[in-house]
Formats: structure tokens, sequence, C-alpha cells
């Protein structure tokens, strides 16, 4: 997320595109790049909280379309997202075709695919587990914040 050469890199292929889309933990670096101030965002919940460091409107959504620039919750989200720009730039029909021929039907085995419907013990693993690569994501949110002129 501080890496000039990435964060240009971003920039400069957002200029000519029809969509930007970010999976997971992608829309921090889309933050970084800018791209997100006064935009409607999602991305994985373990970063939910930083979006607002990149002045981005956080959106509790598996796939948030504001304008040009899709995000998605996290990996599995993702895939809808994907759907989402296939429908946008071929039509609902190629986007169905597509979901057809990934077999793209999902019947998760458990209902723990989100805070809100995890057991709160699972919740508290998977956040401890998180803990450190999550507080190393605030540190470098934190400063992006101040480099990119947003005050938190």
């Amino acid at each position: 997320m501080e890496d000039g050469e990435v964060l240009s890199f971003i920039r400069d292929q957002s200029r000519g595109a029809k969509y930007v889309f970010s999976v997971c933990t992608g829309a921090l670096l889309c933050g970084a790049a800018g791209l997100l101030k006064g935009v409607k965002a999602t991305t994985h919940w373990s970063a939910f909280h930083l979006l607002e460091y990149y002045g981005a409107i956080p959106t509790d959504a598996r796939v948030v379309e504001d304008g040009r620039m899709v995000s998605a919750a996290g990996v599995t989200a993702g895939f809808d997202g994907a759907l989402v720009i296939t429908s946008r730039l071929r039509g609902e029909d190629a986007a169905r075709e597509i979901q057809l021929a990934m077999e793209y039907a999902p019947e998760p085995p458990f209902d723990s695919g989100s805070p809100k419907a995890a057991r709160p013990q699972t919740l508290e693993a998977a956040t401890r587990s998180a803990s450190q690569i999550t507080s190393a994501r605030l540190t470098t949110a934190r400063r992006m914040a101040a480099k990119l002129g947003i005050h938190k």
C-alpha cells in the first residue's frame, strides 16, 4: 500500500478503465492509490474498518457498485462481483452462462461466511488469527490517510 510504483500503476490503469474492480483487501490498494475518496466500497470484514482511512464510504455488502468502482468483500464475493461486471459489459445472459459454465451455485456447509452469521467463538478465533496483519494494516492506513490528506 506504500509502494509508489504499484500505486502509480493502479492509478494509471484506472484512468482509461470502464470499471475498476477490487476483491477482498485489494480495496485498500485502490484506496492507497486515491481511488476511493468519496466512493462507496467494501472489503474483507477484517479490514472493513480501514476503508474510512482512504476516504471511502464503507458499505457492508458482498458487492458494492459506485460509478465505475466495483468492490467485492472477500475472495468468494469476487465471483459475485465478476458476474456483476460481466452483466454490465456483456449483458445478463452472458453472466448467467458464465455462472452455469463454472457451476457457481454456492451451498456452504456452514453458516459462518460473515461476522454476522458466524458463531461468537468462531469470529473471536478468526479475529485473533488475523490480529497481526490487521494491526499492520491499521498502521499503514494511518500513514496513507495522512499522505492522502484524509484526517482521522
